[in-house]
């Protein structure tokens, strides 16, 4: 790595916690060191432990509104060493383009966070309002110990966020060009239809689950659950795995396991959908058992104070407004809206996350800097 990049602030802490080994839900010490530079800003740091997994809140401020940023440590898995061109633990700079794991999903954004914080209390060391931070290591992982338990903690406490950044990586071809409003929710389903399982040349000595679930799966997969609205897309069901089977082919099976996700928008209900797919399965007559798992509700941020700030920072600093987006996945978004009244989610560019070689531009961090720090410039007193 070159090391006069270092001289980069954003950069230079960025590279810092990539090189710290954090995938889920280990934080691999990334949260000490966010704490000792935040103290050093007078930020209160609260160094929370939920089971496994590290969490942080800081704090400089005592009055409204909070403006809090929101981000994860943690990292997912990286894939086949053998295929990365460097240690996707040991940030490397080529061509321009910082390579490792988390460069994009998020530790540029929690870089960009600290230093948009110490730049902002550099000018303005006696700025109204707060400044917040709420960093986890469960993001990509179950989410049950992060996020979640810090708003229960926050609630318990009586500490409200009126304004909250969470630093996913949303930008499409450029800082900026896209931030989420809202997301989604998402609704799961493990559906097991039972039939009797019995040679195959004897059919009428048998009953086949397959068979009898197709038609009830195929109308499902067909159905109009929404037609979505200005911000939303319209509800979709996807089957991801459909299995059945002794493994013979000259057995009917005695069973059959689908398993399927809604994304669905505030246009319908959780208990809507529940009684829709229930009543395509009874009508149909199948024997089955049919779980749910909830894990996230949608959320929206209007255009508001928040929207308003975070497009005109980046009109500032990019020279266009960004489009505002619910697309994608879930995030900790979910979770900081039912405390929160205003959140939204900006970060950079998207392309790489998750893949073999993550990167981001060099040149993008003190840009999503920037931004951050005229959000900060626009909210606070």
């Amino acid at each position: 790595m070159d090391t006069a990049a270092h001289s980069e602030p954003t950069l230079d802490l960025a590279c810092r916690l990539i090189s710290r080994r954090s995938v889920t839900p280990i934080d691999g010490g990334c949260q000490a060191l966010l704490g000792a530079r935040l103290e050093a800003s007078g930020f209160a740091v609260t160094h929370l432990r939920y089971g496994d997994v590290d969490n942080l809140w800081a704090r400089r401020g005592k009055a409204g509104p909070v403006v809090c940023f929101a981000g994860h440590t943690d990292v997912v898995p990286t894939g086949p060493i053998e295929q990365w061109q460097s240690d996707p633990f040991e940030p490397v700079i080529r061509d321009g383009v910082l390579y490792g794991r988390g460069a994009a999903d998020m530790k540029s954004s929690i870089a960009a966070f600290v230093n948009a914080a110490e730049g902002f209390i550099a000018a303005r060391p006696d700025h109204g309002g707060s400044i917040a931070l709420l960093i986890t290591s469960d993001e990509e992982g179950i989410a049950k110990d992060g996020t979640a338990k810090v708003i229960e903690w926050l609630r318990a406490r009586g500490e409200a966020i009126d304004f909250c950044i969470v630093g996913e990586p949303t930008s499409v071809k450029s800082v900026g060009d896209m931030v989420k409003n809202g997301r989604r929710g998402s609704l799961s389903g493990t559906l097991s239809v039972k039939g009797v399982q019995g040679h195959i040349a004897y059919p009428h000595l048998a009953r086949n689950p397959i068979h009898q679930a197709m038609p009830a799966l195929a109308e499902l997969a067909a159905m109009v659950w929404d037609r979505g609205d200005e911000y939303f897309q319209p509800t979709s069901l996807q089957f991801s795995n459909i299995h059945a089977g002794t493994g013979a082919n000259n057995v009917i099976p005695g069973e059959m396991q689908a398993l399927f996700n809604f994304r669905f928008s505030p246009a319908c209900t959780v208990d809507d959908l529940e009684a829709r797919v229930h009543e395509v399965l009874d009508r149909h007559g199948l024997d089955y058992r049919l779980d749910w798992s909830l894990s996230g509700m949608p959320f929206l941020t209007p255009r508001g104070r928040l929207v308003a700030a975070v497009s005109d920072a980046i009109v500032a600093e990019c020279g266009a407004a960004p489009e505002l987006s619910t697309s994608g996945g879930t995030s900790d978004g979910r979770f900081i809206a039912t405390w929160c009244p205003e959140v939204v989610e900006l970060g950079p560019v998207n392309a790489s996350i998750h893949k073999i070689n993550e990167h981001v531009a060099v040149a993008d961090l003190p840009r999503l800097t920037r931004i951050y720090r005229g959000v900060l410039e626009r909210l606070l007193p």
